[in-house]
């Protein structure tokens, strides 16, 4: 399934561990997708922030691709996350996911020390010669310490980019994006609470980590802003997502999305430390969000 067909709700997944956190769940990862894909969601995007892709090693990251295409069985695209802090990791990650049978690629750049544009560039051209596949770039300028132009992001498309996740927050250079250099590269929306501005502006998309948690709700919200165009309905869902996304944007992010899968009765096996679930106030505060939604929560 090609890039092409990406469209609509992009779930960032989660990864499921055991309890302890010592290996990737292959059962709860599999029950986990069966949940989205009955949702209706339009894709799996594992590998990414959502995905505590950092806490992993390379061997855990190839598998958890290979189980991620295996359970959506042709049914969904997936699009694997490979960001790392090297050329050479990057390109071997590339290689595993064009060989495992990826639709596309998700590239953050280098974190920790970050690179120029002209580095960025040469990284890009290298993953898509190696994968052959298209590539979309997560834009992500609080993670990567990269701050780019609309210009130059829409430039990528010179080196294999030809779609944007957008998690810069940035309204007005998202506009242009779409309005202005839509031609060059297609952004989907991976700012949480401007997913309602994204789909009613026209964005083709939006690649959403708070779609584990409300994936019946998210493809609510797409049916009803970008198919029927609707926005009455869309402000009334908004109502209820936006508190639960304004709630994940606060906290540690994988840390706040397991803590609600929790909440609703789905075991993740946490978090890997230094990391770990939310307990106290916040969990209660969330507990609320999710209930407020129309969730039933089991603890």
């Amino acid at each position: 399934m090609g890039l092409e067909d990406l469209h609509g709700i992009l779930v960032a997944l989660i990864t499921t561990f055991t309890d302890g956190g010592y290996a990737v769940d292959e059962e709860r990862l599999e029950e986990h997708i069966k949940h989205m894909i009955k949702a209706g969601v339009n894709g799996l995007v594992p590998g990414g922030t959502t995905g505590e892709f950092t806490a992993m090693t390379m061997d855990e990251r190839k598998q958890l691709l290979e189980l991620c295409v295996k359970y959506a069985n042709g049914q969904i695209p997936v699009v694997a996350g490979i960001g790392a802090l090297s050329t050479k990791d990057g390109v071997e990650l590339a290689s595993h996911a064009a060989s495992a049978g990826a639709a596309a690629l998700m590239v953050v750049p280098p974190f920790y020390d970050p690179v120029n544009l002209n580095q960025l560039r040469e990284l890009m051209a290298e993953i898509h010669t190696a994968s052959k596949l298209p590539i979309m770039y997560y834009n992500i300028p609080s993670a990567s310490g990269l701050t780019l132009s609309p210009a130059e992001i829409a430039g990528l498309s010179e080196v294999g980019v030809k779609y944007l996740k957008d998690t810069s927050g940035n309204a007005p250079d998202f506009t242009e994006l779409m309005f202005a250099l839509d031609h060059k590269i297609t952004a989907f929306n991976g700012w949480d609470t401007l997913t309602f501005y994204g789909l009613a502006a026209g964005t083709k998309g939006s690649v959403w980590g708070a779609t584990n948690l409300i994936p019946e709700l998210s493809m609510q919200l797409w049916e009803a802003l970008s198919v029927k165009g609707d926005l009455k309905e869309g402000r009334e869902l908004w109502r209820k997502i936006w508190p639960i996304c304004k709630f994940l944007e606060s906290h540690n992010y994988p840390s706040a999305i397991k803590t609600g899968l929790e909440l609703l009765g789905q075991g993740t096996g946490g978090l890997r430390k230094p990391f770990a679930l939310l307990t106290g106030v916040p969990r209660d505060e969330l507990k609320g969000l999710l209930q407020n939604a129309g969730l039933k929560t089991v603890q």
